[in-house]
């Protein structure tokens, strides 16, 4: 393994904000980062909150998560994004026109705040986290094309900060201003700024030397993917970035419907995410930074994972004890300090595994796997949290955070200071023999069986819970499958539908992993 040699020194956040303006490079990289963090907020802290002011129950709200699917999987459209370009200005443009697209979208969040429709909602939460995701790609890959190799590792935490910053505006402080001013307004505010970071859009500084487009849509496609999973430990990395934070990720999902639930009032829960979690975040950055520095990337991510593990005891002690500021307050801002730390460190790992001639498509893969776990914790914490209760769901939820632990042994084990680097340009061919295009069928049906089986017993399982829990009777895990197979209400179909789809997701991944490492056979021409 080669050794990570020529990394950029990390700077602290405020270091790093510093130097930001120091060129109107770095500066335009910096506030792009403002436009690119509100829709997360709207996503994972207004919209779910609004909903459950509204009366919607919380299992619902749980599946509304998944309408921000299109952040865990963006890498599929990326390439198109690579390989096509408006004129002119080829990243600029598209982070313009997704701009707009978010502007419309939250005009209409004002229209429907008159008497929200959950159908409704889903759909333009799912257009919100389409268009944000797609934002996302073009103003990572203008940061890659923009910025100057010195440069880069002034603008980490720079565009952290101000990316925290503006989740919390479009998060915790819209809940604020929604009970003085009512979610109407609120959104609309929310679309005047949207419409207004167009103007730093046209502004921007331009790359001196614009990289040159795919040479085909195939090879956008193809070749990020190969460059990865032929990296000797691809399929632990790609593991580990959705179970590192996974934990984190299902206490997160449904904070504030919880608090909602437990008596706090919107000033309450406005005032704790927006003041306490965005002071904690930064700090938690600023530490995750000089930590990083000092004992190495690799003993980092072993530190900050058992951090925010432990973290999460904080909510289940306020579940249990009841409405009590100070306490909320405290859980809070360790929860938000221990998520900083681990997410600054996982934004190294990133940087450190992706390969510069894929930046854009690379990128956006694992951003997508990272990200593929906040998104999906939403459904699964809805239905523990209904079946367990809150104290319960957040004791569950810590042991959650060790299989990725386990993960990050078997590519880094504890004292070990750096991660390998991707293979660089030339290096990498495909790994053992390759096979044949039965044989990746055949393993790509059995992890789709295989999931989809999983799938359903976890469901059953959560079924039967939540019968014992209400109904005060023995565990039956028939019965479960017989309430799972026969669901109430309309949106319990959800958890018969949705094992099958986890189940395609799993297959499709075997089956792209080992066609991208191994290669496929071809067939020897009949005479």
């Amino acid at each position: 393994m080669r050794a990570v040699a020529d990394a950029p020194k990390k700077l602290t956040t405020w270091q790093s904000i510093q130097r930001s303006f120091t060129s109107w490079r770095l500066a335009s990289v910096t506030l792009l980062s403002f436009p690119s963090g509100m829709p997360l907020g709207l996503v994972l802290t207004s919209i779910p909150f609004w909903m459950q002011q509204e009366g919607i129950d919380i299992k619902t709200i749980g599946w509304l998560q998944l309408a921000g699917l299109p952040y865990s999987f963006k890498f599929i459209w990326s390439p198109l994004m690579d390989r096509y370009a408006p004129p002119n200005a080829r990243r600029r443009g598209w982070i313009a026109i997704f701009q707009v697209v978010l502007t419309l979208v939250c005009t209409a969040f004002a229209i429907e705040a008159g008497g929200p429709r959950v159908a409704m909602v889903a759909v333009l939460t799912f257009a919100l986290s389409f268009a944000s995701a797609s934002q996302d790609i073009a103003i990572d890959a203008y940061a890659v094309e923009v910025l100057e190799p010195d440069e880069r590792g002034a603008a980490v935490g720079a565009r952290a900060a101000v990316y925290r910053v503006a989740m919390y505006l479009a998060g915790a402080t819209l809940i604020t201003a929604s009970a003085h001013v009512g979610w109407r307004l609120s959104y609309a505010v929310i679309a005047v700024l949207f419409l207004a970071t167009l103007v730093l859009t046209f502004f921007a500084a331009e790359p001196p030397a614009p990289a040159k487009p795919p040479v085909s849509l195939r090879a956008a496609v193809w070749d990020p993917f190969v460059g990865f999973f032929r990296h000797s430990n691809a399929l632990q990395i790609a593991a580990f970035l959705f179970f590192y934070k996974l934990a984190d990720n299902l206490a997160q999902a449904l904070i504030r419907p919880f608090l909602g639930q437990m008596g706090f009032s919107a000033d309450d829960i406005g005032l704790g995410t927006a003041v306490v979690g965005v002071f904690a975040t930064l700090v938690g950055t600023f530490i995750g930074g000089v930590v990083t520095t000092g004992m190495g990337l690799g003993r980092a991510l072993w530190l900050f994972g058992f951090v925010q593990i432990i973290a999460n005891a904080g909510y289940a002690l306020l579940a249990q004890v009841g409405v009590n500021r100070p306490l909320m307050y405290a859980a809070m801002g360790v929860e938000a300090a221990a998520s900083g730390m681990g997410a600054g460190a996982m934004g190294v790992l990133l940087l450190a595994i992706t390969q510069k001639r894929f930046s854009a498509t690379q990128f956006a893969l694992f951003s997508s796997i990272f990200a593929l776990g906040r998104t999906l914790s939403g459904p699964p914490a809805g239905v523990l949290a209904d079946a367990l209760g809150w104290r319960n769901f957040f004791l569950l939820t810590m042991p959650v955070g060790i299989p990725g632990l386990l993960l990050l042994h078997s590519f880094s084990p504890w004292g070990k200071w750096d991660i390998a680097p991707p293979p660089a340009e030339g290096e990498g061919g495909a790994v053992g023999e390759p096979r044949s295009l039965g044989n990746v069928i055949a393993r790509g049906l059995a992890g789709a069986v295989l999931g989809t089986g999983v799938g359903y017993l976890v469901n059953a399982t959560l079924a039967a819970l939540k019968a014992v829990r209400a109904q005060k009777i023995p565990f039956n895990l028939a019965g479960g499958f017989d309430r799972l197979f026969h669901p109430p209400r309309p949106v319990d179909w959800v958890d018969v539908v949705s094992p099958p789809v986890l189940g395609l997701i799993i297959g499709f991944s075997v089956a792209a992993y080992l066609t991208a490492r191994h290669g496929l056979r071809r067939a020897h021409p009949t005479a």
